[in-house]
């Protein structure tokens, strides 16, 4: 099965193109958790246990922040394993690791996130050049999702800088990404940011069938309208991204799993305008 038709099936079985992310900081876990038990790494694995069987049936897609598990030290690995394991098989799991390296250090990124983890797809940063995807492009069961405009303000530094006789840096990997799809067994699609919404489309339109990882919704305040318009002649799956809006939902709430699974139907439902288009 390749990359896509995974995608395709993920939200075509959950009827949503929501994407749950996984950053489990330690500073705001439920009081419950912290409770229950006394180490961070047992406080993160049942947290993220927990949210995922609370946002299963309502999401496509996980998307574990490496850094949130790194952060834990030489554990963090293995903690970031036990979630993994605790993902169903039927929804795409993404690295959140934005790795942007070239030669043997990429191929061992490669490595240690498709071959020894085995999730679905990773982020990775191509500023140091298009040859950071390299290692990363030989699977047809894999997706790379490539920084392309992202949500925070840093992207006026230089993604949308103007680039190669394009108006904004982010088109020009856009359609370099588009080139490259052609020679690429893994899937080429980009990230791009919600509250980025009234220029992605010029960056999208380059690359019409790229899958798409949306970071911005709920806590960072972009527009679900202003985004499904954005997406209107989009022919690429979208996976819209909801970290901390619905995975501390519950706030210090006893029965703080149940507002993580009310917010996650109600972002589900918010993106079927979207969702309608794709499965």
């Amino acid at each position: 099965m390749t990359f896509v038709q995974k995608l395709q099936a993920a939200v075509s079985d959950s009827d949503s193109t929501l994407c749950v992310g996984l950053d489990p900081n330690l500073s705001k876990l439920p009081v419950s958790v912290k409770k229950l038990f006394n180490s961070p790494e047992e406080q993160v694995i049942h947290f993220c246990k927990m949210v995922i069987d609370a946002t299963k049936n309502d999401c496509a897609a996980y998307k574990p922040n490496l850094a949130f598990f790194e952060a834990l030290g030489s554990s963090g690995l293995s903690v970031f394993h036990e979630v993994l394991a605790h993902i169903p098989e039927n929804r795409i799991i993404i690295a959140d690791a934005k790795r942007g390296d070239i030669s043997t250090t990429a191929e061992h990124y490669k490595k240690s996130f498709f071959d020894q983890f085995h999730v679905d797809a990773i982020t990775l940063n191509p500023l140091m050049g298009f040859e950071t995807l390299d290692a990363f492009t030989e699977d047809e069961s894999k997706g790379i999702y490539a920084l392309a405009l992202t949500s925070n303000p840093g992207a006026d530094d230089f993604l949308k800088k103007p680039f190669e006789g394009f108006d904004m840096m982010a088109q020009y990997i856009a359609s370099e990404l588009k080139k490259r799809s052609s020679s690429s067994d893994a899937h080429l699609g980009m990230v791009i940011g919600a509250t980025q919404a009234e220029l992605s489309k010029s960056v999208t339109d380059l690359h019409k069938k790229a899958s798409l990882l949306i970071p911005g919704i709920g806590a960072q305040g972009g527009s679900i309208e202003e985004l499904a318009a954005s997406l209107n002649e989009h022919e690429g799956i979208p996976l819209i991204n909801s970290s901390r809006g619905i995975i501390y939902a519950g706030s210090d709430h006893e029965n703080w799993t149940e507002h993580v699974a009310h917010k996650a139907q109600e972002m589900k439902e918010k993106l079927n305008m979207i969702t309608e288009r794709y499965v």
